[in-house]
């Protein structure tokens, strides 16, 4: 017997049709997100707009806190003192390369601990996933003093301990073995941040993807460069921009080993010396600004380069 199709049937099943019901489904999804999300979202702006509006109107004036009287609106002369000034260029390097370093390293060591963590089984799972993530417990202040203290010339062993290097070395007297020391403190810091992201992104990676390539013959490094990291790309892309966000604003650590001397000023330890230390609130303010449009053009790199869509991801899974 032959199928009678009507024309209502045919429009149902239309191509066209079925896009308008895919979004239709979009549109409630993303209404419902809003009603979801919505309030917290408006309470995180404000929270957060204001001071950023703040930092841009004190920005324009030249305003000394111990001389309040003589504020004077002057435009966008402070930008042009900052971006002149040879201080600021060598902050924003220190804090290129602190970012590119550590979030590289982060990265590979991440990822490694996130293999063990997944693959691990039995009663040793949680104990090994604990000892993984207790450094990233510990409080940054905290961990920056253990540091200081282990490379400290005074108090430190780590002298002793590396091959090579006298009894009377500095670490934090020369700008390169310092800058080793404060990027050493970031990874054994954070890694395991990265590593807890990136084991999220294994656990999303289909296991049938994998058998059907060891039936096909692929290699472990085929199946991890074919299936796993291509299936991983939304993670990886969170976990690198998390990281170089929080990395590009780092300041416990610097404060707390070199404050800044022999050369390692970052952005963050500039905006707090000339808005506390010196209380130039207008400079203070522009450097401040100046952070944050970095940390926007690191969100739009990022972005653009990985071009995940999260949204089609979660759909396609």
């Amino acid at each position: 017997m032959t199928a009678v199709t009507t024309p209502q049937v045919e429009l149902a099943n239309s191509p066209r049709t079925k896009r308008r019901r895919g979004t239709d489904r979009s549109r409630q999804e993303a209404r419902l997100g809003w009603y979801l999300a919505g309030p917290a979202f408006t309470i995180l702006v404000l929270v957060t707009g204001y001071p950023i509006v703040q930092a841009v109107y004190e920005s324009l004036f030249s305003y000394r806190l111990t001389a309040p009287a003589d504020r004077e609106f002057i435009g966008l002369s402070n930008y042009q003192v900052i971006l002149t000034d040879p201080l600021w260029w060598e902050a924003l390097a220190n804090t290129a390369l602190i970012t590119l370093v550590t979030v590289a390293v982060e990265l590979v060591i991440g990822f490694a601990l996130a293999m063990v963590m997944h693959k691990v089984l039995g009663f040793l799972r949680p104990i090994v996933r604990t000892a993984i993530l207790v450094p990233y417990a510990i409080i940054t202040v905290v961990s920056a003093y253990a540091w200081q203290y282990a490379f400290s010339l005074t108090t430190g062993f780590m002298n002793a301990v590396v091959p090579g290097v006298p009894d009377d070395f500095d670490w934090f007297a020369n700008k390169w073995t310092a800058l080793t020391v404060i990027c050493l403190s970031e990874i054994w810091k954070t890694t395991p941040f990265i590593s807890l992201l990136l084991l999220a992104g294994l656990a999303q990676v289909p296991e049938d993807m994998h058998e059907a390539a060891k039936v096909d013959g692929a290699s472990a490094r085929e199946r991890l460069f074919r299936v796993t990291l291509p299936n991983m790309k939304a993670s990886i892309m969170v976990a690198l921009l998390f990281r170089a966000l929080d990395a590009f604003r780092i300041f416990d650590n610097v404060y707390i080993m070199t404050n800044g001397a022999a050369g390692t000023q970052t952005v963050s330890s500039l905006a707090y010396n000339q808005t506390i230390s010196r209380l130039e609130i207008g400079l203070g303010s522009a450097v401040s600004v100046l952070l944050f449009v970095c940390v926007l053009l690191i969100c739009f790199l990022a972005i653009k380069v990985f071009r995940v869509d999260l949204a089609r991801a979660r759909g396609e899974s």
